[in-house]
């Protein structure tokens, strides 16, 4: 993997990390809602639509498929992957990153889970998990060819 696509999955994740700790802040006013320490009941500066745990879910995906992307750059250089290779990995990740992060987001604002096909904003969340779990499988498989191949 190039230098150039190794600073592109830190590029992205960081943007993907930055993502996911933006949206703890509605998760932290839901649970702030929830066990009543704001110090007047009913005047959280943000109510946010979606529940605790879309919130919670959207600030998880992002920091961690911000970390998955840091983690494949600092990885890359002990793999034996060939430019095509390195290519199918990148874009499989980013992806994997931006599906997962952006549906995540999605749902809670839109009040859709993305579990099934149906609806607009239902169904572009579950299409977006849909290639993100794709990506992610197509990037594990080629990465772990890769390392098998420099085990060898």
């Amino acid at each position: 993997m190039s230098d150039r696509q190794r600073a592109t999955l830190v590029a992205h994740g960081t943007i993907v990390f930055l993502l996911g700790l933006a949206a703890g802040f509605p998760f932290a006013f839901e649970i702030l809602q929830r066990i009543e320490l704001w110090p007047v009941p009913g005047t959280l500066p943000f109510d946010p639509p979606g529940d605790l745990r879309g919130w919670r879910m959207a600030h998880l995906e992002g920091v961690l498929n911000g970390l998955v992307l840091f983690a494949v750059a600092g990885i890359a250089p002990v793999l034996h992957l060939g430019a095509g290779a390195a290519r199918t990995v990148v874009v499989a990740l980013l992806v994997t990153a931006w599906g997962n992060t952006v549906a995540s987001i999605i749902g809670p604002l839109t009040e859709t889970r993305g579990l099934a096909f149906g609806g607009f904003w239902n169904s572009t969340v579950y299409l977006l998990f849909v290639a993100a779990i794709i990506g992610i499988v197509t990037a594990l498989v080629v990465i772990l060819r890769a390392a098998r191949a420099r085990s060898d």
